[in-house]
C-alpha cells in the first residue's frame, strides 16, 4: 500500500527531521519526501498505513499535511 501526501516541508533539514521521527514512530513504514515536487510530496509505503495518524504526526511538527486524491 502506498499513500501520497501534500506537505509544506521546505528544506532538507526539515525533511530529515520529520522522516527520522516518522520512521521511529512507525518503524514498519518506508517514508520519503520529494522536495523537488511543487507539492513537497511525502510518500508512505507499508502494509498498514493509517493516513490520519500520518497527517496528525506531521501536523504536530508544525507542518501542513494532506492526502492527495488518487
Amino acid at each position: 500500500m502506498v499513500e501520497i501526501f501534500k506537505t509544506n516541508i521546505e528544506n532538507k533539514k526539515q525533511a530529515e527531521r520529520i522522516l527520522a521521527s516518522l520512521s521511529a514512530t512507525f518503524p514498519d513504514l518506508k517514508v520519503n519526501v520529494d522536495l523537488e515536487d511543487c507539492d513537497k510530496i511525502l510518500r508512505v509505503e507499508g502494509e498498514a498505513i493509517v493516513p490520519d495518524k500520518v497527517i496528525d504526526f506531521v501536523s504536530v511538527t508544525g507542518h501542513h499535511c494532506e492526502m492527495l486524491p488518487e
